[in-house]
């Protein structure tokens, strides 16, 4: 058999129906990270459709109890064939955000996959089920063009619960270090750049929330016998603000900025477009930090974000003076950004400007990762998705999201290579989430390729990669 053996069986595969029946079986499973009875459903999913999967292709499989949230288990699974050969560990998460299904559009069931056109919608589809599932896909068609073989070593660590921040995931890399020990790092999480390019990304953007809240008084009080005398929380808090962000989207608080892009990743970033497809929205040209180009200040730069805000009541105002105001805020930051000061250093900023009344929380936190893009392994991959598609990937320095990237790039040391499956417009973490069939089969043909081209790494480069 052959690398185009490999691939074809990836397309079979499709074809066939074989994969659409695997991820209908998966997106059932109502695996809501964040709902409290989801546990043994978690459990399920692993033992019921996961671990035999995994085991027929020759997997070791076992269930691992989370050290910090007991509902959201881990998979960890090992294939062994030659200490001589390359080992790849490969992640997914089979957990997905709330469903909301009285949000979906008519027709739509979160927990079926429904075709309409080039559509799969379903939730899981795109974020992560469908892309996990495209990643074991392909091994299994390599395992089977190559006579039972791969060629490496594989370890498959599955999380069930990274939309609700990974607790645990970083314990259990640290505590299973040699059982999770490998070369490298593939990986298949987020959005391509487009859903037409291949892309690669190397890490991703850190993410901090925390909330400010000014709480006046324990009452409000009528706006026209006390407006002039009491201070009011709602304006102290936008004050406070306008001081950490300006009108057009620049941070002003030096201490959460980020060093000068290096040169290495303004030139990766040369030829990034950030996404414009039809279903995206406008980019605004002139928010951000000025002097930027859009790509550098999606992937190159740190952004603040108000998500949310409120005062009194904005559903029914009266005439008073709120006792309290809150705002949600988040920092997506990227590599070399000292992120947990943040605390301490919006604390200072805040005094200094005459805003010690304004209470700081940080209430979660997730490191920003980034590989060498000069890295030999990036090279290694961005050769193999062009030789299967014909197309020059993308190759991204970050994402610009976060992803629990740390656990594998920091705790494990590992280089790290994400293929992402989805695209911009998959409404990923909303109603209507979909993935593009399209893209599915090319993906699969992808990972076939790459899985197929690890075999093919002999022990003289695997040295001279490290």
């Amino acid at each position: 058999m052959s690398r185009s053996s490999a691939i074809n069986f990836a397309s079979d595969h499709f074809d066939s129906g074989k994969f659409k029946a695997e991820l209908e079986r998966r997106v059932a499973y109502r695996t809501e990270s964040q709902d409290p009875r989801s546990g043994p459903i978690m459990g399920a999913y692993l033992t019921e459709e996961i671990i035999p999967q995994l085991e027929r292709l020759g997997f070791t499989a076992r269930v691992v109890d989370n050290p910090v949230s007991s509902r959201h288990p881990f998979l960890v699974a090992r294939r062994n064939e030659d200490s001589a050969y390359p080992t790849v560990l490969t992640y997914g998460h089979g957990d997905v955000q709330l469903a909301h299904a009285d949000d979906w559009r008519s027709g739509l069931n979160p927990w079926e996959i429904v075709v309409e056109g080039d559509r799969w919608y379903g939730r899981g589809t795109a974020d992560n089920k469908g892309q996990h599932t495209v990643n074991l896909a392909a091994l299994e068609q390599v395992i089977r063009a190559r006579g039972g073989h791969l060629g490496f070593n594989t370890v498959f660590l599955l999380d069930m619960g990274e939309e609700f921040g990974s607790p645990g995931l970083n314990e259990i890399c640290d505590q299973l270090r040699d059982e999770l020990s490998a070369d490298l790092l593939i990986a298949s999480d987020g959005p391509r750049l487009s859903a037409e390019q291949p892309t690669i990304f190397l890490g991703a953007r850190g993410a901090v929330n925390f909330t400010l809240t000014v709480n006046a008084r324990e009452e409000s009080h009528h706006s026209g016998n006390w407006g002039g005398v009491l201070s009011n929380p709602a304006t102290m808090l936008v004050n406070a603000l306008s001081s950490l962000i300006d009108g057009q989207g620049k941070l002003l608080v030096p201490g959460l900025a980020p060093p000068p892009i290096p040169a290495s990743i303004r030139a990766a970033l040369a030829n990034i477009s950030v996404d414009t497809s039809p279903g995206s929205p406008s980019i605004d040209e002139n928010w951000g930090e000025p002097g930027l180009s859009p790509s550098e200040r999606l992937f190159g730069w740190n952004a603040l974000e108000i998500l949310a805000m409120t005062a009194g009541n904005p559903d029914g105002a009266v005439n008073a003076i709120p006792a309290n105001a809150r705002a949600h805020c988040q920092l997506r930051f990227v590599v070399g950004t000292d992120w947990e000061a943040t605390a301490a250093i919006l604390r200072d900023h805040l005094d200094q400007h005459g805003f010690s009344m304004v209470n700081v929380k940080v209430e979660f936190g997730m490191a920003a990762t980034r590989l060498d893009p000069a890295n030999k392994w990036v090279r290694w991959a961005l050769d193999s998705l062009e030789k299967t598609t014909g197309k020059k990937p993308a190759l991204l320095p970050n994402l610009g999201g976060s992803l629990p990237n740390g656990a594998f790039a920091d705790v494990l040391g590992l280089p790290t290579i994400w293929l992402p499956h989805s695209y911009p417009g998959c409404a990923q973490h909303a109603p209507n989430e979909h993935l593009l069939s399209p893209l599915m089969r090319e993906a699969l043909q992808i990972m076939a390729g790459l899985f197929w081209d690890l075999g093919e790494v002999t022990p003289e480069w695997l040295v001279d990669a490290d």
